[in-house]
């Protein structure tokens, strides 16, 4: 049985591993501690637990933590790849390798966009790169629409009721 739950602030270096994990770069990609402390990335994880920072883990029934989902709040000074607005969190999401193809990395989107509505957000925003197929028809079946281009990347967007 899976259990979706906040993040503990023990569990941050989980939660970094995760964040390396959904960067998606399929060959050369660097050692975790040199890309996440890359100038464009490392706004994705310093100083986490800001106001607006929410984490969400999926642990098995043995309390085994299989991936996690996550947002942040960014600025017009600070982007984000998948930046809309100052109001809109940018999620991002990754299942541990043993985990994938289990419908963990749905169940997390479905808490996270919960959890989202209830902290009062009027939608959520991510960003992915096109040549990641299966992540693409994941969001699009979760609801999430296409809404431009920043780099090479997507920028896609659900909106809250």
């Amino acid at each position: 049985m899976l259990k979706i739950r906040n993040i503990k602030e023990s569990e941050i270096e989980f939660l970094k591993d995760m964040m390396y994990e959904s960067i998606h770069i399929p060959e050369n990609k660097l050692p975790k501690e040199e890309l996440l402390n890359l100038p464009h990335l490392k706004k994705y994880n310093e100083n986490w637990g800001r106001p607006g920072d929410r984490a969400l883990l999926a642990e098995d029934s043995d309390g085994n933590a299989m991936g996690a989902a996550w947002y942040r709040l960014f600025d017009e000074q600070n982007k984000g790849y998948g930046y809309i607005d100052n109001f809109t969190p940018e999620l991002g999401i990754a299942v541990s390798p043993e985990a994938r193809g289990m419908g963990v990395g749905s169940l997390l989107m479905k808490a996270l966009i919960e959890q989202a509505e209830h902290d009062g957000f009027k939608g959520l925003s991510l960003s992915v790169d096109p040549n990641n197929e299966q992540a693409v028809h994941v969001y699009k079946k979760l609801g999430f629409e296409e809404c431009g281009l920043s780099g090479t990347s997507v920028t896609m967007v659900y909106s809250l009721k």
